[in-house]
């Protein structure tokens, strides 16, 4: 467990991943596919290897970078990223690059410190001292709260499954019709 401070809070720091985290951000993601649900564990399972080659060559290509807290003791308790994924040109949106936070996850016992919201605020820091004007993602049901007191909004994206498969693995939510 981590050391408190004076307020009896644990005490952590935030420290940049880097490609040696590699197992460690697996681990994390597929923690948080558990906790979001509707995948299997062979699922889950099955998709650590291609993430992890994935992170590899966005590392390598510097198109994805993040944070990870630390205990007092130095042990890995939560972490987040962002990916500076390939983006078209808009209006009032001319960069190449648009910023995606992706894989956020904090181990249960250490859950209700604030991790998450230093880790997207280490994040946001990050893209607006690149320039980049907005930044976004995905939530879980969890994790919208923390998003939205950090000031994100809901968007008009929408989702079509193209396969049967697809769609049952991700259990869909049904969409209900008024009449």
């Amino acid at each position: 467990m981590a050391r408190t401070h004076a307020a009896g809070r644990p005490r952590y720091r935030l420290r940049r991943v880097a490609l040696t985290d590699l197992e460690l951000l697996g681990k994390h993601r597929a923690g948080m596919w558990r906790d979001i649900g509707g995948r299997s564990e062979r699922a889950i399972a099955g998709h650590l290897p291609a993430y992890r080659r994935w992170l590899r060559t966005a590392f390598a290509r510097r198109r994805v970078t993040g944070f990870v807290a630390e205990d007092a003791d130095g042990a890995p308790v939560a972490s987040g990223l962002v990916w500076f994924q390939d983006a078209q040109p808009r209006p009032g949106e001319l960069a190449p690059q648009a910023p995606y936070i992706l894989s956020m996850y904090t181990e249960p016992a250490h859950r209700g410190h604030g991790l998450a919201t230093q880790i997207v605020r280490a994040l946001i820091a990050l893209c607006r001292s690149r320039g980049y004007r907005r930044v976004t993602l995905h939530a879980s049901e969890a994790g919208r709260p923390v998003y939205a007191r950090l000031g994100f909004v809901p968007t008009r994206e929408m989702r079509r499954f193209l396969s049967a498969r697809t769609r049952s693995a991700a259990r869909a939510p049904a969409v209900r019709r008024s009449r």
